[in-house]
């Protein structure tokens, strides 16, 4: 067909040419008279305009075949109308939970995470922690650890060589190459104290029990054996016994009556112990390093000049006193603190902005806790900010701010105060896309809005009205994060609601350093805007006959029926250090 047109074009072209050439060669023969008579009776009669047009294309085509061109030109071909197809009917389910099955991926989603919990893990797998069980380098899309098939677990933290897990039961599982080379998978190590949450250093675990104790334990199993046992009181009156491993006790000393501490967060060298009073302490939590970078919030204090005892006796941070510290966070070597009333206070490295202070490069540490100035970032907007979390991870911070609208100055208006929007800061280090932003900047002292996590609204169909999407939690690695959003879910689908009644969860997004597939994403290139990924067990979507992709949504807290007992279990995320997981806890 396109050759076809290009001859019929080109024939055109040439009878133009001769048609062209004949009434040159006429008005030669017949001299000014004829043109001006030709003229004339082109101005003046239709009918002579028609006939000269024929004329001339005769003797055009007469000149064509003079010249030999061929004696038959084609006319394009007119297209076959387009094949009308109509969509096949979908697939019908046997059952009412088939057939929701096969509507909604997301119901399919939340559906196995009751089913088969466990965990899933990817990203490097040099200390073979994401899959114990295999000799590949990488695991460039989630897969589940076979040991974990079936468990339910309350906490886990992975580095690129060990990995540490809770039990249901509370004990303590470890594995990895970093923790044992001959290692096949999770072994209980430090067992019956009922930890609840786990923190880690470069090379230590720093874990919570549920009465409030705070063990500090080596991630290396032959450390665990040499080191001293600890003498610990047994079930029978007036008799102890020492400790299968070695362990060390970090004891916040002047605790007020029923005080305890309920949370943790440990550095590469140091960790924060705060306490159910707001208290806040500080600890060195390694075993060879003594922080120096001013992230124990303790001006002045160093290896040499640190009170007699043990070198990682927790200290009281004295400049906070008072204020009633309700959330905390830690960088690898920087710390974040924030209280009741939405205040903030940053101390330690700030090598990179990761403070939210510009840094200084001939004193790039603040050894004091300082107070960050959130409301200059709303400055001339009429919005009253209040931070109501914080998250750390490698040379980054995240704050999260509800920021609700206030009446102006001379402004009448009552339309739209007591609005909130909640919006998700970054600063520190974003040249491998941290800071979520969209751009690729090395240093940010000031924050920065991550814009695909603020200012997010939806209708809620319960409250019937219009709320903040806010985020439910941000989980940040050395160089990567997930945020889960904290949008409308639906899990009450039954036997008695609707056929297409579907369950769905939570959104997920991800961005940061690529390097070991920690993203998810089945690429390597870094991310520097928040993306989804793909469902955990793609595999489910494609036995139903899905092609389309579907986004990964993770199941919020429900209380379910499993092993015949009722137990409130939820998904949760957790970014390691060039790792991530997805688990089902308690």
């Amino acid at each position: 067909m396109i050759q076809s047109r290009r001859t019929t074009t080109r024939a055109f072209q040439i009878a133009q040419r001769a048609s062209k050439q004949s009434r040159n060669s006429q008005q030669r023969c017949f001299g000014n008279g004829r043109q001006a008579r030709v003229a004339a009776v082109s101005r003046s009669s239709p009918k002579a305009k028609a006939a000269g047009f024929l004329v001339s294309a005769t003797i055009g085509v007469g000149f064509l075949y003079s010249l030999g061109y061929p004696g038959t030109l084609h006319a394009e071909t007119v297209p076959a109308p387009a094949e009308v197809t109509f969509e096949k009917a979908r697939k019908k389910g046997t059952s009412r939970e088939e057939n929701r099955d096969l509507i909604s991926s997301q119901h399919l989603q939340v559906k196995k995470s009751w089913e088969s919990p466990g965990v899933y893990a990817w990203g490097s797998n040099s200390g073979k922690v994401v899959a114990p069980d295999s000799d590949e380098a990488f695991i460039k899309t989630p897969r589940r650890i076979p040991f974990f098939d079936g468990k339910l677990i309350r906490d886990i933290k992975l580095d690129r060589n060990f990995g540490a897990a809770i039990a249901e039961n509370g004990d303590l599982l470890q594995w990895g190459t970093g923790f044992s080379t001959t290692s096949s998978g999770p072994e209980p190590t430090l067992t019956g104290k009922d930890l609840t949450k786990l923190s880690i250093s470069r090379d230590r675990i720093i874990a919570l029990s549920s009465n409030g104790n705070v063990y500090s334990i080596s991630a290396s199993k032959a450390d665990q054996d040499a080191g001293p046992k600890t003498l610990e009181s047994t079930w029978f009156p007036f008799w102890k016994s020492r400790s299968a491993v070695s362990y060390r006790d970090l004891k916040p000393g002047n605790l007020a009556w029923g005080e305890k501490v309920s949370d943790v967060s440990s550095g590469l060298e140091h960790c924060l112990i705060l306490t159910s009073n707001g208290r806040l302490f500080s600890a060195a939590s390694g075993t060879e390093d003594f922080p120096k970078k001013g992230q124990l919030g303790i001006p002045g204090l160093t290896w040499n000049t640190r009170p007699s005892g043990p070198y990682d006796q927790p200290h009281e941070i004295s400049t906070l006193k008072g204020f009633d510290i309700s959330k905390i966070a830690t960088g690898d070597f920087h710390s974040l603190a924030a209280d009741r009333e939405g205040r903030v206070f940053a101390f330690g490295d700030n090598s990179l902005g990761q403070l939210g202070f510009d840094a200084d490069s001939e004193s790039p540490n603040i050894d004091a806790p300082s107070l960050l100035p959130i409301d200059k970032l709303y400055k001339g907007t009429n919005l009253r900010p209040k931070v109501t979390d914080v998250a750390a991870g490698g040379v980054n911070s995240f704050f999260t701010i509800d920021a609700t609208r206030i009446a102006g100055q001379g402004e009448d208006d009552p339309r739209g105060l007591g609005r909130v929007t909640a919006d998700t800061w970054a600063s520190g280090q974003g040249i491998w896309g941290g800071l979520g932003n969209g751009r690729w900047t090395h240093v940010q002292g000031t924050p920065t809005k991550i814009k695909a996590l603020s200012g997010l609204f939806e209708y809620d169909e319960v409250a019937h009205k219009v709320i903040p999407i806010r985020l439910a939690r941000l989980s940040v690695g050395a160089t990567h994060a997930a945020a889960t959003m904290n949008n409308v879910v639906h899990l009450g689908a039954s036997d008695y609601s609707s056929v297409n009644d579907t369950n769905w969860g939570a959104d997920v997004l991800w961005w940061g350093n690529n390097e070991f597939y920690q993203l998810g994403t089945g690429k390597r290139n870094n991310v520097s805007n928040p993306t989804y990924i793909q469902p955990l067990d793609i595999e489910a979507d494609r036995e139903k006959g899905r092609r389309e992709e579907h986004r990964f949504q993770i199941t919020p807290r429900k209380k379910i029926r499993f092993e015949g007992r009722n137990v409130s279990v939820e998904q949760r995320i957790e970014c390691g250090r060039g790792a991530t997981a997805v688990y089902s806890g308690t």
